[in-house]
């Protein structure tokens, strides 16, 4: 089958499309037919590499899929050839304390698929049972693979994490962003006053109709916490912010709290170190919450919405399968608004 795979960590030059031995699903797995897949930015960091990733190579790339299955496990119950699905890119073992808890996300052998095991960015691809949810009638294919990954982080991120209520306020960095694009619609579903930042007017106005109260241009206003706080929060601050930018906006964020607020983040796409004023979190008395991907509950609580409507997961650009390095260098540039798919 073709598939789009590095054989080596380097530059975005390393993603080429390979003929590989199309998978068989095991004792309770799906062997799935992509339809659609979308790209993430765990995408470029998994080609580029880091300290301690071992992967056996060449390795299919990608974390989001939907498509249609093409053949079951003997262990599989809940699932037909020819069903629709879509995907929880969370794998854990199923077995450990963590995961008889229900909090696999924090099961010791938890990754991502196309981390560490084979991805979707292929003409087949597998999933365990569990993380497979079959899709409404007649509902989108490409917008079941542009929901999953960002919709349960951002989920998870709000309604679990820093546990917003209504009437509160949050801060959303780049709303373009996939994981941007769903906190904005779940803060709204949530009871929210929503503040976000963008880079254009057409983005602006993408953020409004998404349910963004307040949209700041931080390329003409780049001391938006100010703004934020003398302007639009009448020198209150925040009650939370939503930061999945990491280097470029932490400290940022730590300004933008009221005292007692709270700083969710899931992600670190700019870098992982920052220099933050400590004084300012003990001072405020701040929560700063980390959050990773979601529990299977989350993750059905969050398509859920998705199936229904309250979240609308917006898609950016389609590319086919073959222009995977064309797509992630797409992404990679940072222009688009939404997510940026693949198409079987």
């Amino acid at each position: 089958m073709r598939a789009a795979c590095i054989t080596r960590h380097g530059g975005l030059e390393e993603i080429a499309i390979r003929d590989v031995d199309t998978p068989r699903p095991g004792h309770d797995e799906l062997l799935v037919h992509m339809e659609f897949a979308a790209l993430n930015h765990l995408d470029y960091f998994v080609t580029k590499g880091w300290p301690g990733l071992e992967l056996e190579m060449p390795h299919v790339l990608g974390s989001d899929g939907s498509g249609i299955v093409e053949e079951v496990g003997p262990g599989v119950t809940s699932f037909k050839a020819g069903d629709s699905v879509a995907i929880n890119p969370g794998l854990s073992c199923g077995k450990c304390e963590a995961c008889l808890a229900g909090e696999q996300n924090a099961c010791k052998s938890f990754t991502i698929k196309g981390e560490h095991q084979a991805g979707t960015f292929a003409e087949y691809f597998t999933v365990p049972e569990s993380n497979a949810l079959a899709l409404p009638a007649g509902f989108p294919p490409d917008k079941s693979a542009a929901a999953p990954l960002v919709s349960l982080t951002a989920w998870r991120m709000l309604a679990t994490r820093a546990r917003v209520r209504p009437g509160e306020v949050v801060f959303v960095h780049g709303a373009g962003g996939g994981v941007s694009t769903a906190a904005i619609q779940i803060a709204k579903h949530l009871g929210a006053t929503v503040i976000t930042t963008t880079s254009t007017i057409e983005k602006a106005e993408k953020a409004r109709k998404l349910g963004a109260d307040h949209v700041i241009d931080y390329r003409s206003t780049p001391d938006y916490a100010t703004h934020v706080f003398k302007d639009l929060t009448g020198k209150r601050g925040v009650d939370v912010v939503v930061d999945s930018v990491g280097a470029r906006t932490f400290a940022t964020s730590v300004r933008l709290l009221r005292p007692g607020g709270r700083l969710v983040t899931c992600g670190a796409t700019t870098g992982p170190s920052t220099d933050l004023d400590i004084r300012q979190v003990f001072w405020k008395q701040l929560d700063i919450l980390g959050s990773t991907m979601s529990t299977q509950k989350e993750f059905r609580e969050a398509m859920r919405l998705v199936f229904t409507g309250t979240i609308d997961p917006v898609i950016d650009k389609v590319f086919p399968l073959d222009q995977a390095r064309q797509a992630a260098e797409y992404l990679l540039q940072a222009g688009q608004f939404g997510k940026v798919l693949l198409r079987g």
